[in-house]
Protein backbone atom coordinates (compact mmCIF):
# COMPACT_ATOMS: atom_id res chain seq x y z
CA UNK A 1 0.00 0.00 0.00
CA UNK A 2 1.29 3.05 -0.78
CA UNK A 3 0.54 6.18 1.12
CA UNK A 4 0.34 9.73 -0.18
CA UNK A 5 -1.23 12.51 2.01
CA UNK A 6 -2.21 16.69 2.14
CA UNK A 7 -3.31 19.05 4.86
CA UNK A 8 -4.32 22.63 4.53
CA UNK A 9 -5.68 24.85 7.46
CA UNK A 10 -8.88 26.73 6.61
CA UNK A 11 -7.76 30.30 5.59
CA UNK A 12 -6.27 32.39 8.55
CA UNK A 13 -6.62 29.55 10.84
CA UNK A 14 -4.46 27.01 12.66
CA UNK A 15 -4.98 23.65 11.15
CA UNK A 16 -6.32 21.59 13.84
CA UNK A 17 -6.34 17.98 11.52
CA UNK A 18 -3.58 16.02 12.11
CA UNK A 19 -2.07 12.81 10.03
CA UNK A 20 0.28 9.87 10.94
CA UNK A 21 1.15 8.34 8.07
CA UNK A 22 3.46 4.88 8.77
CA UNK A 23 4.12 1.59 7.09
CA UNK A 24 1.18 -0.49 6.69
CA UNK A 25 -1.05 2.33 8.31
CA UNK A 26 -2.42 5.97 8.20
CA UNK A 27 -4.09 7.75 10.85
CA UNK A 28 -6.52 10.97 10.17
CA UNK A 29 -7.98 13.13 13.15
CA UNK A 30 -9.96 16.38 13.00
CA UNK A 31 -9.93 18.71 15.96
CA UNK A 32 -13.46 19.60 16.65
CA UNK A 33 -13.41 23.72 16.78
CA UNK A 34 -14.01 25.17 20.04
CA UNK A 35 -16.10 27.96 20.23
CA UNK A 36 -15.34 31.11 22.13
CA UNK A 37 -16.53 31.61 25.61
CA UNK A 38 -17.31 27.82 25.96
CA UNK A 39 -15.21 26.50 29.33
CA UNK A 40 -13.74 22.98 28.35
CA UNK A 41 -12.50 22.45 31.44
CA UNK A 42 -9.07 21.86 30.38
CA UNK A 43 -6.31 23.57 29.62
CA UNK A 44 -5.59 22.11 26.32
CA UNK A 45 -6.85 22.51 22.98
CA UNK A 46 -8.20 20.51 20.32
CA UNK A 47 -4.64 20.57 18.43
CA UNK A 48 -3.07 19.65 21.80
CA UNK A 49 -5.80 16.48 21.63
CA UNK A 50 -4.80 15.65 17.85
CA UNK A 51 -1.31 15.25 18.37
CA UNK A 52 -1.27 13.61 21.29
CA UNK A 53 -4.02 11.03 20.37
CA UNK A 54 -2.25 10.10 17.09
CA UNK A 55 0.64 9.81 19.15
CA UNK A 56 -1.04 7.28 21.29
CA UNK A 57 -3.01 5.38 18.21
CA UNK A 58 0.86 4.75 16.16
CA UNK A 59 2.61 3.76 18.86
CA UNK A 60 -0.45 1.11 19.53
CA UNK A 61 -0.41 0.02 15.67
CA UNK A 62 2.85 0.04 15.89
CA UNK A 63 3.66 -2.29 18.48
CA UNK A 64 0.57 -4.78 17.36
CA UNK A 65 -0.63 -5.30 13.35
CA UNK A 66 -3.41 -7.06 14.28
CA UNK A 67 -4.61 -5.41 17.44
CA UNK A 68 -8.73 -4.54 16.68
CA UNK A 69 -8.87 -0.93 15.54
CA UNK A 70 -11.67 -0.56 17.94
CA UNK A 71 -9.45 -1.26 20.83
CA UNK A 72 -6.33 0.27 19.97
CA UNK A 73 -8.94 3.36 19.81
CA UNK A 74 -10.15 2.87 23.25
CA UNK A 75 -7.09 2.39 24.79
CA UNK A 76 -5.27 5.28 23.02
CA UNK A 77 -8.15 7.58 24.53
CA UNK A 78 -7.47 6.09 27.67
CA UNK A 79 -3.76 6.96 27.58
CA UNK A 80 -4.51 10.40 27.04
CA UNK A 81 -7.20 10.97 29.23
CA UNK A 82 -4.73 9.46 31.63
CA UNK A 83 -2.01 12.59 30.72
CA UNK A 84 -4.02 15.30 31.59
CA UNK A 85 -6.28 13.75 34.30
CA UNK A 86 -4.03 15.96 36.68
CA UNK A 87 -4.60 19.31 35.07
CA UNK A 88 -7.99 19.36 33.40
CA UNK A 89 -11.86 18.19 34.19
CA UNK A 90 -12.44 15.60 32.19
CA UNK A 91 -16.07 16.05 33.13
CA UNK A 92 -16.66 18.26 31.51
CA UNK A 93 -18.87 17.78 28.52
CA UNK A 94 -16.83 20.31 26.47
CA UNK A 95 -14.03 18.58 26.91
CA UNK A 96 -11.41 18.61 23.53
CA UNK A 97 -12.58 16.14 20.89
CA UNK A 98 -11.77 14.87 17.89
CA UNK A 99 -12.89 12.58 15.07
CA UNK A 100 -11.04 9.44 13.93
CA UNK A 101 -10.38 7.78 10.41
CA UNK A 102 -7.94 4.73 10.27
CA UNK A 103 -7.17 2.32 6.82
CA UNK A 104 -5.27 -0.46 8.53
CA UNK A 105 -3.16 -3.32 5.79
CA UNK A 106 -2.24 -6.41 7.56
CA UNK A 107 -2.04 -9.68 5.78
CA UNK A 108 -5.23 -10.05 3.15
CA UNK A 109 -7.14 -7.73 4.69
CA UNK A 110 -7.82 -3.59 4.20
CA UNK A 111 -8.96 -2.95 8.08
CA UNK A 112 -10.70 0.88 8.16
CA UNK A 113 -12.21 2.77 11.50
CA UNK A 114 -14.18 5.59 11.19
CA UNK A 115 -15.57 7.86 14.33
CA UNK A 116 -17.45 11.17 13.64
CA UNK A 117 -17.75 12.91 10.58
CA UNK A 118 -14.34 11.88 8.45
CA UNK A 119 -15.04 9.15 5.60
CA UNK A 120 -13.55 6.32 4.03
CA UNK A 121 -13.85 5.35 0.84
CA UNK A 122 -12.42 2.37 -1.23
CA UNK A 123 -12.37 0.92 -4.96
CA UNK A 124 -12.78 -2.49 -5.46
CA UNK A 125 -14.52 -4.51 -8.15
CA UNK A 126 -18.47 -4.12 -6.77
CA UNK A 127 -17.52 -0.23 -6.99
CA UNK A 128 -16.99 2.74 -4.89
CA UNK A 129 -17.85 2.57 -1.19
CA UNK A 130 -18.30 5.33 1.51
CA UNK A 131 -17.98 4.91 5.11
CA UNK A 132 -18.87 7.42 6.73
CA UNK A 133 -20.23 8.17 10.53
CA UNK A 134 -22.61 10.82 9.98
CA UNK A 135 -25.07 10.50 13.12
CA UNK A 136 -24.50 14.30 13.58
CA UNK A 137 -25.99 14.83 10.54
CA UNK A 138 -29.37 13.39 11.47
CA UNK A 139 -29.67 15.35 15.26
CA UNK A 140 -32.77 17.30 14.51
CA UNK A 141 -31.19 19.52 17.70
CA UNK A 142 -28.34 19.37 17.17
CA UNK A 143 -25.90 22.65 16.79
CA UNK A 144 -22.53 23.81 17.75
CA UNK A 145 -23.85 25.58 21.16
CA UNK A 146 -25.89 22.49 22.15
CA UNK A 147 -23.77 19.53 20.99
CA UNK A 148 -22.43 18.60 24.78
CA UNK A 149 -26.01 17.75 25.24
CA UNK A 150 -25.77 15.25 22.67
CA UNK A 151 -22.01 14.41 22.33
CA UNK A 152 -21.05 10.73 23.56
CA UNK A 153 -24.35 9.66 24.42
CA UNK A 154 -26.84 7.12 23.46
CA UNK A 155 -29.38 8.84 20.39
CA UNK A 156 -26.68 11.13 19.80
CA UNK A 157 -22.92 11.02 17.97
CA UNK A 158 -19.80 9.92 19.44
CA UNK A 159 -16.26 11.48 18.81
CA UNK A 160 -12.58 10.82 20.38
CA UNK A 161 -12.70 12.84 23.70
CA UNK A 162 -12.48 11.55 27.46
CA UNK A 163 -14.75 8.49 27.11
CA UNK A 164 -12.69 5.14 26.15
CA UNK A 165 -16.20 3.79 25.49
CA UNK A 166 -16.67 5.89 22.00
CA UNK A 167 -14.38 3.73 20.11
CA UNK A 168 -16.81 1.07 20.28
CA UNK A 169 -19.13 3.42 18.56
CA UNK A 170 -17.09 3.64 15.68
CA UNK A 171 -17.93 2.23 12.16
CA UNK A 172 -14.94 -0.83 11.56
CA UNK A 173 -14.71 -3.17 8.98
CA UNK A 174 -12.39 -5.01 6.76
CA UNK A 175 -12.02 -6.15 3.43
CA UNK A 176 -9.88 -8.62 1.20
CA UNK A 177 -6.66 -6.43 0.47
CA UNK A 178 -6.46 -8.19 -2.78
CA UNK A 179 -9.90 -7.10 -3.97
CA UNK A 180 -9.24 -3.22 -3.59
CA UNK A 181 -7.21 -0.55 -5.87
CA UNK A 182 -7.41 2.14 -3.91
CA UNK A 183 -8.51 3.90 -0.85
CA UNK A 184 -8.55 7.20 1.05
CA UNK A 185 -9.26 8.58 4.28
CA UNK A 186 -10.46 12.41 4.95
CA UNK A 187 -12.00 14.67 6.91
CA UNK A 188 -15.02 16.36 6.74
CA UNK A 189 -13.16 19.59 4.88
CA UNK A 190 -12.70 17.28 1.66
CA UNK A 191 -15.82 15.25 1.72
CA UNK A 192 -17.95 18.41 1.60
CA UNK A 193 -16.79 17.82 -1.99
CA UNK A 194 -19.72 15.43 -2.52
CA UNK A 195 -21.80 16.17 -0.03
CA UNK A 196 -22.37 20.25 -1.09
CA UNK A 197 -20.42 20.43 -4.29
CA UNK A 198 -21.79 17.59 -6.20
CA UNK A 199 -18.68 15.70 -7.16
CA UNK A 200 -18.67 11.61 -6.86
CA UNK A 201 -16.11 9.78 -4.95
CA UNK A 202 -15.09 8.56 -8.61
CA UNK A 203 -13.75 12.40 -9.13
CA UNK A 204 -12.32 12.99 -6.14
CA UNK A 205 -10.03 10.22 -6.33
CA UNK A 206 -9.19 11.33 -10.20
CA UNK A 207 -8.48 14.25 -8.48
CA UNK A 208 -6.10 12.82 -5.55
CA UNK A 209 -4.55 10.31 -8.02
CA UNK A 210 -3.67 12.72 -11.34
CA UNK A 211 -2.99 15.90 -8.97
CA UNK A 212 -2.07 13.78 -5.77
CA UNK A 213 -4.03 15.18 -2.56
CA UNK A 214 -3.37 18.41 -2.64
CA UNK A 215 -5.44 18.97 -6.31
CA UNK A 216 -8.55 17.67 -4.28
CA UNK A 217 -7.93 20.55 -1.35
CA UNK A 218 -7.31 23.40 -4.26
CA UNK A 219 -10.71 21.69 -5.54
CA UNK A 220 -12.22 22.59 -2.36
CA UNK A 221 -11.17 26.28 -1.75
CA UNK A 222 -12.24 26.83 -5.44
CA UNK A 223 -15.82 25.71 -4.62
CA UNK A 224 -15.95 27.27 -1.48
CA UNK A 225 -14.92 30.51 -2.74
CA UNK A 226 -17.32 30.24 -5.50
CA UNK A 227 -20.51 28.81 -4.37
CA UNK A 228 -20.74 29.36 -0.57
CA UNK A 229 -24.83 29.57 -0.69
CA UNK A 230 -24.23 25.67 -1.41
CA UNK A 231 -22.67 25.09 2.21
CA UNK A 232 -25.33 27.72 3.36
CA UNK A 233 -28.04 25.24 2.72
CA UNK A 234 -26.28 23.00 5.49
CA UNK A 235 -27.89 26.03 8.08
CA UNK A 236 -26.14 24.85 11.39
CA UNK A 237 -23.26 22.89 9.59
CA UNK A 238 -22.00 26.13 7.46
CA UNK A 239 -18.87 26.89 7.71
CA UNK A 240 -17.18 28.75 4.29
CA UNK A 241 -13.66 27.66 5.15
CA UNK A 242 -12.77 24.60 7.29
CA UNK A 243 -9.27 22.66 7.67
CA UNK A 244 -9.54 19.87 4.81
CA UNK A 245 -7.18 16.25 4.67
CA UNK A 246 -6.73 13.70 2.55
CA UNK A 247 -4.65 10.65 2.58
CA UNK A 248 -4.64 8.43 -0.48
CA UNK A 249 -4.28 4.83 0.09
CA UNK A 250 -3.47 2.99 -3.18
CA UNK A 251 -2.22 -0.75 -4.01
CA UNK A 252 1.14 -1.15 -5.28
CA UNK A 253 0.00 -3.83 -8.14
CA UNK A 254 -3.14 -1.42 -8.96
CA UNK A 255 -0.74 1.39 -9.12
CA UNK A 256 2.20 -0.72 -11.69
CA UNK A 257 -0.44 -1.75 -13.63
CA UNK A 258 -1.67 2.05 -14.25
CA UNK A 259 -5.15 1.17 -14.53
Amino acid sequence: MDLAFATEAAPGLRNDDHVVLAPGFAIVLDGVTQLPGIDSGCVHGPNWLVRALGAELAAVLSDDGEVALDRALAGAIEAVRDRHAATCDLTNPNSPSTTVAIVRERPGFLDYLVLCDSTVVFTDGDGVTAITDDRTAHLAAYDRHSVALVRNRPGGFWVASTAPEAAGEALVGAVPSDTVYRMMACTDGVSRLVEFFGLGWPEVFELAERGGPRAAIRAVRTFETGWPERLQRAGRRFKQHDDATLVLATSAAYGASGS
